[in-house]
């Protein structure tokens, strides 16, 4: 069966401010949409209160995930329901290495599905890891480092898509992932997630500004966020438009005039 994350009305606050006004998403397990919309639209408010973020709070409406009310969870069982976040920035854990993170991250997983599992072996970790840091260019000296402590912007996006690889989610969402990366890391780390998605078929939610990490990951689905909605939804020729032509036209169609 597959899995889907079907986002219905959802409204949701920040500090008592309301930010997202009526949302309704269909996202089916192998699917690839993208989530464009000009800044403070409410593309991220959407992913932090899809993840379980204690800060944002949704109001009305319902998510269901894999057929349960993905709002009655608590943020560490969405995780293991299978929905990933990965974050625009990624936080540091200093005094945490990467490898023990992940290890860590495995073993939670597995023994919350069974108390009696006695967690991956040392060695079958570190073949897993090994494999994985490789699709994705990181040194395997990363793993012995704190996690994020001192790593570039676009070591610590690689090291979001590991983690992804590492819990292989169903559904994730990339929350501006391509921000902040040349053109390299932007190639490493979408090829990274395109690798994913077609291995384990994940479904991905893909926000973004630009067009260029969708030339790699390439959407089945586009769509515009405005104003706390969704105000238009399409293929990949709606992320074309909004590259040549910006956010000028959803303003008017819309009827919010942009600020001098």
């Amino acid at each position: 069966m597959t899995t889907a994350l079907e986002i219905k009305n959802l409204h949701a606050s920040v500090a008592d401010q309301p930010i997202l006004k009526g949302i309704n998403l269909l996202i089916k397990q192998g699917e690839v949409h993208a989530l464009m919309g000009p800044n403070g639209s409410g593309k991220s408010t959407l992913a932090y209160t899809l993840a379980g973020h204690p800060a944002y709070t949704a109001t009305a409406g319902q998510v269901i995930f894999d057929g349960e009310d993905l709002l009655e969870m608590e943020a560490d069982e969405r995780s293991r329901a299978g929905l990933f976040l990965a974050f625009q920035y990624p936080a540091a854990v200093p005094g945490v290495t990467l490898a023990k993170f992940l290890r860590q991250t495995i073993n939670s997983r597995r023994q919350a599905e069974d108390p009696e599992d006695s967690g991956i072996s040392i060695p079958a970790f570190r073949r897993f890891l090994k494999e994985k840091m490789d699709m994705l260019g990181i040194d395997h000296k990363f793993a012995g480092r704190y996690l994020n402590e001192g790593f570039s912007g676009g070591e610590k996006k690689r090291v979001e898509i590991l983690q992804m690889a590492t819990v292989a989610p169903k559904i994730a969402i990339m929350d501006e992932t391509d921000s902040g990366l040349d053109i390299d890391a932007l190639r490493i780390v979408s090829e990274g997630a395109l690798q994913l998605h077609k291995d384990i078929n994940m479904g991905v939610l893909v926000i973004t500004h630009y067009q260029r990490i969708l030339d790699y990951i390439q959407p089945d689905y586009v769509h515009v966020m405005f104003d706390g909605r969704i105000v238009e939804s399409g293929g990949p020729d709606l992320a074309l438009k909004l590259e040549q032509s910006g956010y000028d036209w959803i303003r008017e169609k819309y009827g919010v005039a942009e600020e001098a």
